[in-house]
């Protein structure tokens, strides 16, 4: 039962920010960049172990994971711009964002990182 209540919460949030997006671009953007599943995640993870420390590395490794992710939004709004219609723009957004996260783990591991 409280796996389905994760689910109905997280699935309510990403079906308002689609609405919100369709009336206002801006306020859907800035509903979007709250980093609510993060916030999700780390509520369940603590209530789910109790585990400051885990919780902890989980915010971290986060924090170091966004950088990359950021890849996706630069490159669909670029690809998009340049004439690639949706999908194909949303696929070369993808691959690139598996890259930049290559990029990032290995760039975090030589600093003894683990993210």
């Amino acid at each position: 039962m409280e796996f389905v209540l994760k689910i109905a919460i997280s699935a309510t949030i990403v079906a308002a920010v689609a609405t919100v997006a369709q009336r206002s671009t801006l306020f859907g953007a800035l509903v979007a960049s709250l980093p609510l599943t993060s916030i999700l995640a780390l509520i369940w993870l603590y209530h789910d172990t109790k585990d400051s420390a885990r919780v902890a590395a989980l915010s971290m490794g986060i924090f170091w994971l966004v950088i990359p992710s950021l890849v996706l939004f630069v490159v669909l709004a670029s690809a998009l711009k340049r004439g690639f219609t949706f999908y194909p723009s949303l696929a070369i957004a993808g691959v690139s964002t598996l890259a930049a996260y290559g990029v990032m783990t290995l760039i975090l591991s030589r600093f003894g990182i683990r993210a």
